[in-house]
């Protein structure tokens, strides 16, 4: 990690993570959140730029392509957009520090339709570490698009999950082969 670095934390809410929550990853993303709030934290307490990169979506929206994909989830207004467990508690404690940066997104990428690359390019940023859930929706959506935009990319491997294994090491083997990120 350099001054040049950013931490993208991309949707380990408890509609994504919890055993109950409406589009879950079970028990694949519990079993990532000591990791990826311990990483959290260090990257915080570093001074690091985190941005927590949280979908939000709209109950009544017909026209999201996702309506026609997935059940409704991360509802804005519910307590299914809360960042889950130990997270949530890193998430807590640092959420007014001036390197924290909660934003909402609407699609799979944390890029679109969203200020994410403006306040990256403002901070001089050139390398990403992206976490959390979908690693083969969100995370890798997010991935590409930040590659096309020129940035390096870093993906902690015990900070990312899925609720389908195969989609996980699929987008694993693409971000290390084709993407060129390294892999921690």
């Amino acid at each position: 990690m350099n001054s040049n670095s950013a931490l993208i934390s991309i949707d380990y809410t408890y509609d994504f993570v919890a055993s109950d929550g409406l589009l879950t990853t079970g028990q694949a993303g519990q079993a990532i959140e000591k990791d990826i709030a311990q990483f959290t934290q260090e990257c915080i307490e570093s001074g690091m730029y985190t941005v927590f990169a949280i979908d939000g979506h709209d109950s009544n929206d017909k026209y999201h392509p996702e309506t026609a994909l997935f059940p409704a989830h991360n509802i804005v207004g519910t307590s299914g957009r809360e960042i889950y467990g130990a997270l949530g508690e890193v998430y807590s404690a640092h959420r007014n520090d001036s390197n924290v940066y909660w934003m909402d997104k609407q699609y799979y990428s944390a890029f679109n339709g969203t200020n994410l690359d403006v306040k990256l390019r403002q901070r001089h940023i050139t390398d990403l570490y992206l976490t959390g859930v979908c690693t083969d929706i969100c995370v890798l959506h997010t991935a590409i698009e930040a590659y096309n935009k020129g940035y390096s990319l870093h993906i902690p491997r015990r900070a990312v999950a899925s609720f389908n294994e195969v989609g996980h090491e699929w987008a694993m083997e693409h971000f290390q082969n084709v993407l060129g990120a390294q892999i921690i």
